[in-house]
């Protein structure tokens, strides 16, 4: 029988149906607010999805976003984006049909955004810039390109012994005060990105003019884009923080280009998405936190790394919590990511910077992308700096005599070239070529 309809009539309605449908807008549905507590409304929204952005409308004219992230029965559950002044029962409730949308272009560079991707320099946005959804998905593992290319941070301590690859996810852990965020600050500036996506999660308001101009600085801030939310700012704002700025990367890294995504820090994100999963309900685990939020950080932290066309190497801070290196947020963060960089409060008390525990940091990736030379100088340096560890003590009550064991006197001679060489001011760099020179060396002074 022959066909009544062809398949390029099929095809040619289907594209009509479509344009009348992108040319009307969808209907909107309306609710009011039944009840209030502090951020979180409830309220009868038909219709309503997980994740849909809406409207609240105070009697004052103001429009807040609120964002659904769960039901009661029929009843909507909704958290503010902002502050709930103005709010109360009766409020009015718009649906938009859609989730919550971000725009991304090449003119967020040198920019300083909000959460929802909004300037707060006091300049509008300019260029071409797209919407794009902040909950994407991570890419499928199959046919993800092998990370097998050095990304160089300029910092001789991670170049040396704990090489990054362009496309790695690492973690800075370490507690308060101890030089994260001048860490992240000097691979922002020596880095070897075309572009870096920063974001400020939870920060403190008087940190974040800091890091723009001392610790990130004028040229850095040429290629970067910084997403701010600070830590008076509500819980689901923060938790939007990273996603922008995940979403933001993803952007930069479909143009082709190399990202340097950096997040300080991801232990406040799990703090604010706890508080937004107590608000609605879920059941607290280990030290509070409730079970959306160990389900959330691989679904976050799994969107970077390498694609066929770019990539985002990507670095987080850990701040942990009593300096407790296997608090639940830590040991959950190191389990997902290629590796860890552990920042040392008593190695930072002797003013020494970076604060880097070689011993007990790793890059996963390293063996894949040092050559054996390079391998070798760094196995070197690990085995005298554990030497000189194990005999510290002895070492400094004058317990131990010179001789006694040659390995320990390698390590002694060593230790302040060794220290020189981990050693590195905020405003220094070093080429990889030349770390790898350094270190090359410091292995042949000691055999």
């Amino acid at each position: 029988m022959e066909k009544l309809i062809d398949d390029e009539y099929i095809k040619d309605l289907n594209r009509a149906v479509q344009d009348v449908l992108a040319k009307n807008e969808t209907r909107k549905w309306t609710g009011y607010v039944n009840k209030v507590v502090g951020l979180l409304l409830e309220a009868r929204l038909p219709g309503a999805m997980v994740g849909e952005l809406c409207s609240v409308i105070t009697d004052q004219g103001d429009v807040k976003p609120a964002e659904v992230v769960g039901f009661k029965g029929e009843i909507s559950l909704l958290l503010l984006l902002v502050d709930g002044r103005g709010v109360h029962q009766g409020s009015k409730i718009v649906q938009s049909g859609r989730h919550v949308e971000i725009f991304a272009g090449e003119g967020l560079l040198g920019r300083v955004v909000d959460a929802l991707g909004k300037p707060i320099d006091g300049r509008d946005l300019e260029g071409t810039l797209v919407p794009r959804a902040v909950d994407a998905a991570p890419p499928e593992a199959y046919g993800r390109p092998r990370i097998d290319t050095v990304f160089a941070t300029g910092i001789r301590v991670i170049d040396g012994l704990l090489t990054l690859g362009v496309g790695q996810r690492i973690g800075i852990f370490s507690g308060s005060g101890v030089g994260k965020s001048t860490t992240l600050g000097m691979i922002a500036r020596y880095g070897d990105a075309d572009v870096n996506v920063i974001a400020l999660v939870g920060e403190r308001g008087r940190e974040v003019q800091d890091f723009i101009e001392v610790s990130l600085g004028e040229e850095g801030l040429k290629k970067s884009v910084v997403i701010v939310a600070t830590s008076d700012q509500p819980a689901m704002l923060r938790v939007k923080c990273l996603l922008t700025a995940t979403t933001i990367a993803e952007y930069f890294r479909e143009q082709g280009k190399n990202v340097l995504l950096m997040a300080d820090s991801v232990t406040r994100l799990a703090m604010s998405a706890r508080d937004v999963g107590l608000s609605v309900g879920e059941p607290p685990t280990m030290k509070g936190y409730t079970p959306s939020v160990f389900a959330m950080l691989p679904k976050i932290l799994e969107r970077a790394g390498r694609a066929k066309s770019g990539s985002i190497t990507a670095i987080y801070t850990v701040l942990v919590e009593g300096d407790d290196f296997n608090e639940p947020i830590a040991d959950a963060v190191r389990g997902i990511l290629d590796g860890h960089i552990i920042l040392s409060r008593t190695i930072a008390a002797r003013n020494h910077y970076p604060s880097v525990d070689v011993l007990n940091s790793v890059s996963r990736l390293f063996p894949d992308l040092a050559d054996k030379d390079h391998q070798e100088a760094a196995g070197f340096m690990r085995n005298m700096m554990a030497t000189y560890n194990n005999a510290e003590d002895l070492i400094a009550i004058g317990a131990y005599e010179k001789g006694s064991d040659p390995r320990i006197d390698k390590a002694v001679l060593l230790k302040p070239v060794i220290d020189s060489f981990l050693q590195q001011g905020i405003y220094e760099t070093t080429s990889f070529e030349e770390t790898c020179k350094l270190l090359i060396d410091i292995c042949q002074q000691g055999k």
